[in-house]
This record gives C-alpha cells, structure tokens and sequence, in this order.
C-alpha cells in the first residue's frame, strides 16, 4: 500500500488547504485551490511537485488558483461533474460511484450534494481518510445553499456510514464557533462538553483543530445527531424524521 503523506495549511481568512503525496509514485495531489500563493508556499517548503488537484465543489474560495497553478505546473485537474460548467480548468469529471488512482492509491468519489448542487467528497479507504469539502466540518456541517434539508441530511448521513477510524479534512477551520452553537443543542452531551474545552485549548494556543473523525463526529455533532433523544425532545421534534430534525438544526446555526 503506497503511504501517504498529508500536509494541511491555512489560506484565505479561515480555508484549509490540504496536499496529499506519494514520494513513491511522484505525486502531489492538492485538496481545492482556495489560494494560489498559499498552496505555492505549501509546495516549497514540502519541496513537492504538484501533479493534481481534486475539486470538491465550484465555489471560488475553493477554485480561485485553479488555473494558475494549472498553467504553473501542467497538473490535472479532476472535480465534480455536476458542476463541470461552473469549475474553469478541468480535465476530468467524476461523481458518485467512480474511482480513480493516484499512483498505486485508489480514491472513491462520493456525490455529496447539499451545500452545493454538485459537490463532491473524495474518500481513500486504504489510508483511511476522507476530504469533505464544505459538507461535513467538525462539529458542523456547510450551509444548504443548493440544495434542500433533506438532500444535505442525505449526503451526511452518506458521510456517516464511512468507518469510525477514518480521519476527515473539511475546507474550514470553524470549529470553535460550531462547538458554542452545538452546547445549544446538546448541553447535556459530555463528549461534546470535553470537545469544546479542547477545541479552546487549542485555539488559543494558536494550533488547528483538524483532521477529526467520523467517530468523534458521531459522539460530538449535533448535525449527525438528530435521533438523539435528548436533541428532539429540545427542539419539540420527538415524532419528526430525520432530516426534519436536522433542518431545524441547520436553520438555528444560520440565525446564530
């Protein structure tokens, strides 16, 4: 099994950028392209080459080096074929069911709509580790700006199902605020109550809260969460399905 190497860094106001490698294969894979200097600057100092970039979505704090560093480096570009009209520079499209290699890595390619009408999530069961874009962060999830309640609710619960071990990189670093909003929902829920005094700590020491995990998303996030007993009976919402539950979580969050 090829080993990976993966190097997170910040860019834009509060966007992560993510580069995957394969010393081996001579690969460099980039999660996104919020910012062309910052994932120039990430490169140089891994001493890396950029061979690709995997496009989760077509919003432009995820697209805007795209084409820069295309034309930089003659990487391709692999995105989301939903929104192959919106996403300038791609080469190759992939949604829900596809797999591809980098090297001798297999990737799958989840469709995970819902913030965006065509967003994707890239999963790498042999390293176990997934890339959710703007979907699923910790603690939260992304805005339902395309789609409806019940299709994002459908893409996480997508998200959920993936094993507990596996590590997860979101596109943003909103962890502390979805960690004050979540106590709202769930005071009661003691794994959260850890979480959040840790999320603090490491704020305030100036450290990054991610990657997490599905486990620890499933115990601490109260948009994965909406069968808990306790949430319903919080929002009034004990005989409501899932995804109804969840929206009324969502419409809380954006009024916070």
């Amino acid at each position: 099994m090829a080993q990976l190497e993966i190097h997170q860094f910040m860019c834009l106001q509060d966007n992560f950028g993510v580069l995957v490698h394969d010393a081996a294969a001579g690969i460099t894979a980039a999660i996104d392209a919020p910012e062309e200097e910052a994932v120039r600057r990430a490169l140089a100092e891994k001493g890396w080459k950029l061979t690709h970039i995997l496009v989760t979505h077509h919003h432009g704090d995820h697209t805007a080096g795209i084409l820069p560093l295309k034309q930089e480096t003659g990487c391709t570009v692999i995105g989301p074929k939903a929104e192959a009209a919106k996403i300038k520079g791609l080469d190759k499209t992939v949604g829900e069911g596809d797999t591809f290699k980098l090297g001798d890595t297999e990737i799958r390619v989840l469709d995970t709509p819902g913030h965006t009408a065509g967003h994707i999530t890239y999963w790498i069961p042999s390293a176990k580790v997934a890339f959710a874009g703007d979907t699923l962060f910790a603690i939260g999830c992304g805005r339902v700006i395309e789609g409806t309640m019940e299709m994002m609710w459908s893409s996480l619960a997508k998200l959920a199902k993936l094993p507990p071990e596996t590590s997860v990189y979101c596109g943003h670093e909103y962890t502390l605020s979805n960690a004050r909003f979540a106590i709202t929902i769930e005071p009661e829920n003691e794994a959260l109550k850890a979480r959040t005094a840790e999320v603090e700590r490491l704020i305030a020491a100036g450290n990054v809260t991610l990657p997490t995990t599905i486990g620890v998303e499933l115990a601490t996030n109260p948009f994965l969460r909406p069968q808990s007993t306790a949430i319903r009976k919080r929002l009034g919402m004990e005989k409501s399905a899932d995804w109804q539950v969840f929206g009324e979580v969502r419409e809380r969050k954006n009024r916070s």
